[in-house]
């Protein structure tokens, strides 16, 4: 695993108003409920109190997380970015040489990929693929559905909406 998540500013800040809200309004919640759970009486067959307890796991769990990766956190603007070659924050556009279908991705963390907004991880199979590349490379992409072969179109570098 990497010393750091890279990411955009928006998810960051999405991040720390999750981390923000689990602390000050699910945790507190959650602790009232175990509460109000424990004073029914006998734990070992309350429903409620194992319930409570397991929502208490998950959002430890998620507090946890959110902690690590907001504070190792790589946190890269695209719009700031320039340059020729594909690198995490880039806006591809990619032909499928053998179809002739264009797509455009732009590359983000892991954290913030959502492929039907064309925003893909930047450890996903196409952007390793297209990392390092510029504008009229093709790479190779090692699909389940097997190689595709895709030309880079265009390049660009702008902030994530």
């Amino acid at each position: 695993m990497s010393d750091k998540f890279p990411m955009t500013p928006r998810c960051h800040a999405r991040m720390k108003v999750e981390l923000k809200k689990l602390k000050e309004i699910d945790r507190p919640a959650n602790s009232k409920a175990i509460e109000v759970a424990r004073a029914h009486g006998d734990l070992s067959e309350n429903a409620d109190y194992d319930a409570a307890k397991e929502q208490q796991g998950m959002i430890e769990a998620r507090i946890k997380e959110l902690e690590v990766k907001t504070a190792l956190a790589e946190v890269i603007d695209p719009g700031t970015l320039s340059g020729d070659r594909v690198v995490f924050g880039a806006t591809v556009t990619v032909e499928d040489t053998d179809s002739g279908d264009e797509s455009t991705y732009m590359i983000v963390g892991a954290d913030e990929s959502d492929i039907k907004a064309g925003l893909i991880s930047v450890t996903a199979p196409v952007a390793r693929a297209l990392i390092g590349k510029s504008v009229g490379d093709t790479a190779i992409v090692r699909a389940p559905g097997g190689e595709r072969e895709l030309e880079i179109t265009d390049l660009a570098f702008k902030p994530l909406e």
